[in-house]
C-alpha cells in the first residue's frame, strides 16, 4: 500500500500509512519530509460487463471506482481480460456514450486479449467474389499493396476498411480493420499466409 502514494510536498513515494479508518480513510506520513495529510480512497462498485469474443458474448464484471466517468473506447480490466468498452447501459435500457460508474446498468465490450477477426474479399475473374474470415495478432499490421495469401488464393491488398473510414494507401493495425480487399494475383508470391478463423467454439 506504501508504494501507492507520493508524497505532495516533496515527491518522495517513501510514504507510510500512519492511521487507518473505515479501509478508506488514511493518515499518511512522508518518511523524508516529515509532511501528513490524509487521503480519501474512492469506493468501488462491481458493474455487469458483457465481453464479446465475435460471435461469442460472456458475462463478467469490472471493479470500477465511483464518481469515474467511463466512455465508449475506454480499456478495463477484469480478473483474467482486458476488455475495450463498445456499449454504456443506464436503467430504462439507455444507450449512451459515456456515465458516471454509478449510473451505469450495464457496460458491453470487446475482449482484446482474443485475437482480432478480419473480413477478407478476393475478387476473382468473372465477378466472383471470395469471402474469408481470418484471425490475427492484434498488434499485426496491414499495408495497401502488399501481397498475401488466405485459403489457397493469392491477392493483392487495394483497400482496408477500419472502424472509421476506408484507406485506399496506408496501413492499419488489425486491433481497428474490419475488412480487407483486394484482387487475385495468380502465381504471385505472398508475404505471407493468413489463418482462417473457423468460430469461437473451434478456436477453443
Amino acid at each position: 500500500m506504501e508504494e501507492l502514494f507520493v508524497c505532495p510536498e516533496c515527491g518522495s513515494e517513501n510514504v507510510e500509512v500512519i492511521k487507518e479508518r473505515g479501509g478508506r480513510d488514511l493518515t499518511l506520513r512522508c518518511n523524508d519530509c516529515g509532511n501528513v495529510w490524509h487521503v480519501t480512497l474512492p469506493k468501488f462498485r462491481k458493474v455487469p460487463l458483457i465481453v464479446s469474443k465475435h460471435e461469442r458474448s460472456f458475462k463478467s464484471e469490472a471493479e470500477l471506482p465511483e464518481g469515474e466517468e467511463i466512455k465508449v473506447g475506454d480499456i478495463v480490466e477484469t480478473e483474467n481480460d482486458e476488455v475495450r468498452i463498445t456499449g454504456i447501459e443506464l436503467d430504462g435500457d439507455k444507450r449512451v456514450n459515456k456515465a458516471k460508474v454509478e449510473e451505469i446498468k450495464t457496460l458491453w465490450g470487446e475482449s482484446l486479449t482474443y485475437p482480432k477477426v478480419i473480413k477478407v474479399s478476393i475478387y476473382l475473374p468473372k465477378g466472383i467474389t471470395q469471402a474469408f474470415k481470418v484471425k490475427v495478432p492484434r498488434s499485426e499490421e496491414f499495408v495497401v499493396g502488399e501481397v498475401i495469401e488466405v485459403g489457397g488464393y493469392t491477392f493483392r491488398v487495394e483497400k482496408i476498411k477500419t472502424e472509421r473510414k476506408m484507406l485506399h494507401h496506408g496501413k492499419a493495425k488489425a486491433d481497428e480493420i474490419v475488412a480487407i480487399m483486394g484482387h487475385q494475383i495468380p502465381k504471385a508470391r505472398a508475404r505471407r499466409s493468413l489463418e482462417i478463423y473457423r468460430g469461437y467454439d473451434e478456436e477453443s
